[in-house]
């Protein structure tokens, strides 16, 4: 079963930061990390122009009901340029800019590893950000696991999170045309 082999893969990490949205795949990975880690996994929100304030919101109440430590950072990736500059690689230098606080929050917090929430799906899109993950050595344990959103989804729903059925939601950059 893919939940057992998710949560050997947690166990094996030892402690974990997980970058936390409050998405629908995020929040599983937080609950799952929990669960098997308890005070050893560490929630990490980046608070950014292109977060939307409900979902920030959204994101301390998650932490809370799974009983979740949440640090909440600021993410300044509008300040780079390459980023302001909206090319379709943007989702490069945002997630560059969020695995540039991680590690050291992660390392500042005494944890040994830094996740991501990427499921198996998102390796088909367009996902500039898997080069930045790459790049920093952030782990993708569902990934790992061989899930995929349909099952994240449905293993959310045996665990009650209120996320299981959440529509996806781009960050508002995405809203703008790239190159403007």
């Amino acid at each position: 079963m893919k939940l057992l082999r998710l949560k050997e893969i947690l166990r094996g990490y030892d402690s974990a930061l997980i970058c936390f949205s409050g998405g629908v795949d995020s929040t599983f990975l937080l609950k799952v990390a929990t669960d098997v880690l308890g005070e050893r996994a560490v929630a990490l929100t980046a608070e950014s122009p292109s977060l939307a304030r409900r979902e920030s919101a959204e994101a301390r109440r998650l932490a809370q009901m799974i009983g979740a430590r949440l640090e909440v950072i600021r993410s300044n990736e509008l300040e780079r340029g390459a980023y302001a500059k909206n090319p379709t690689d943007r989702c490069y230098y945002c997630k560059s800019e969020l695995l540039d606080l991680a590690g050291p929050k992660a390392r500042e917090l005494g944890l040994a590893t830094v996740c991501l929430g990427t499921n198996l799906d998102d390796l088909g899109d367009h996902r500039p950000g898997l080069v930045a993950a790459r790049e920093f050595a952030a782990r993708q344990p569902m990934v790992e696991a061989g899930l995929y959103k349909a099952e994240i989804r449905q293993l959310s729903r045996d665990l009650g999170l209120p996320t299981w059925n959440k529509p996806q939601l781009a960050c508002l950059s995405s809203r703008f045309p790239y190159g403007t």
